[in-house]
């Protein structure tokens, strides 16, 4: 599902990773934990298309068989759209939107039509126990509702891959270990391929594989 070798990270004169390689397979849950600093969301940025890899040193990225390295702007942006989904911290919700319209704006933007869009959109509402706010805007939904919407939102398009930054950084510990769950359920329901960085032990020691990153390499 991903295969990445030699990503390094610079800015200016600071290095951020230092040669990370990595290979994770399709239908894993793959945790990745260190300290403030070690570099862990800059890496989930590169892998997710989101940045890119410094090019002063060769580097390879394939993600789903598709050589991501040489793909221009538009093509980058068309393949995330399709194949990878993102699940912040803060749930990044728009507030002027209601659940049903936060969650169908990447199927809006891939072009699918308006009802297929809304009959995705209520089918994921749904099987996160949300049907009964579909109309309502984040202002008026609790912080672990936010974030299946969030969910839902990632998935709508039916992406092979989720990274996901610190989904339940912001979350009480009950609305924490119910999203932690629902990882694995939607692994085993759906097939997705979970790539999460988090500072939740409990988390990290749920899925099948924890990596460690000290000071911009992979350790473990």
């Amino acid at each position: 599902m991903i295969q990445a070798k030699n990503i390094h990270k610079f800015y200016g004169d600071l290095q951020v990773l230092k040669g990370v390689d990595i290979h994770i397979k399709k239908g894993e849950v793959v945790s990745i934990v260190g300290a403030s600093g070690a570099g862990k969301t800059t890496l989930l940025q590169i892998l997710g298309t989101l940045d890119k890899a410094s090019s002063r040193t060769p580097y390879q990225l394939i993600i789903n068989k598709k050589k991501i390295n040489n793909l221009k702007d538009k093509a980058l942006a068309k393949f995330r759209n399709e194949h990878i989904g993102f699940i912040f911290q803060f749930h990044q919700l728009l507030p002027e939107f209601t659940a049903l319209e936060n969650v169908c704006l990447p199927a809006f933007i891939k072009g699918t039509n308006k009802a297929e869009a809304e009959k995705r959109g209520k089918e994921l509402l749904d099987f996160l126990g949300l049907s009964h706010r579909y109309d309502h805007k984040p202002n008026e939904l609790s912080g672990g509702e936010q974030q299946r919407v969030a969910v839902a939102r990632a998935l709508i398009n039916s992406p092979a891959l989720i990274f996901a930054d610190e989904p339940s950084g912001n979350l009480d510990s009950e609305s924490a270990e119910n999203l932690h769950n629902l990882f694995f359920k939607l692994r085993d329901e759906f097939g997705q391929t979970f790539v999460i960085v988090t500072h939740n032990e409990d988390l990290a020691n749920m899925a099948d594989r924890k990596l460690t990153m000290v000071d911009g390499k992979i350790i473990s």
